[in-house]
């Protein structure tokens, strides 16, 4: 089942991560995750309390806390970035974090991927980074852009680490993705508190009437985020660490190629290699 519930996890990003910088170019980054974040935090809480979740209160919970402080920061780091650069650069070059952390971590405690898996890691990710191919031979990525993107990988990397550890059942699971994302929002507004008192605005252009008609948008961002996060938890209690982290981060496939539908952002020669491979390393890591 861990090959299905990561690449899950890898539809639901990409779109999510679509949706989020669609939105960042009309509204500000920070409205973007707090609104889609407050609310999945509403969603969460009905969950939450139809299924009884608060039983499942404990200390593994520090954990969720932990990724709910570092998911704004990620989040708000990686928008921006869609928001500056062409999303066919900045989404595959900020899953590399989202690998090499769970990753680590899963060897650190032990994993030992068979040699087909161990090719199947190596293939997948040489075809994220060649998914990167418009920053090789075109106009060079602005540095604040690569900035953005390295500091929303990391923390990704470490947020699929965290979530992990949360729970260890459905039910606790709920509850830590909902002690998450309240984290988030309360983050997210401290974060959005200080930006408007030094002079940044907090609504789009149109005020609250663009809040309003972006709202089906908003949630679909912020639930779809959720759910990756739910279904990425479930891989990795089900199998290798290794390899669900693997497969949940051919996320940028699917953001590069809704750009591709949607805003008609051309996939070069080596963008579509590099989905290629993506692909046959998810054949490789799911029969491995």
């Amino acid at each position: 089942m861990t090959p299905v519930f990561a690449l899950a996890t890898s539809l639901m990003w990409g779109l999510a991560d679509f949706g989020g910088g669609l939105l960042t170019r009309r509204m500000p980054a920070l409205t973007v995750v707090l609104v889609s974040q407050l609310l999945a935090v509403l969603a969460l809480g009905g969950i939450v309390i139809g299924t009884g979740g608060w039983s499942e209160a404990g200390p593994e919970l520090w954990y969720a806390v932990a990724a709910g402080v570092v998911g704004p920061a990620a989040m708000l780091a990686f928008y921006r970035a869609l928001a500056l650069g062409p999303m066919g650069v900045v989404s595959p070059l900020g899953a590399l974090g989202g690998v090499a952390v769970p990753v680590g971590v899963g060897l650190v405690l032990g994993e030992r991927p068979g040699l087909l898996q161990f090719a199947g890691i190596a293939v997948a990710v040489a075809g994220v980074v060649l998914a990167s191919g418009p920053g090789l031979g075109g106009a060079p990525v602005q540095r604040q852009t690569l900035v953005l993107t390295l500091v929303a990988a990391f923390g990704f990397g470490s947020v699929m680490a965290l979530i992990s550890e949360a729970s260890h059942n459905l039910t606790g699971l709920f509850l830590a993705l909902f002690v998450q994302r309240l984290c988030n929002v309360v983050v997210g507004g401290g974060a959005l508190y200080v930006s408007t008192r030094r002079g940044a605005p907090a609504l789009p252009e149109d005020g609250w009437s663009g809040i309003r008609s972006a709202l089906p948008a908003l949630a679909f961002v912020g639930l779809a985020d959720v759910a990756a996060n739910g279904t990425y938890s479930i891989a990795a209690h089900h199998g290798p660490v290794t390899v669900a982290a693997v497969l949940a981060s051919l996320y940028p496939v699917v953001t590069a190629l809704a750009a591709r539908g949607v805003l008609r952002e051309r996939l070069r020669t080596v963008q579509a290699a590099g989905a290629g491979l993506a692909l046959v390393g998810t054949v490789l890591l799911a029969t491995g």
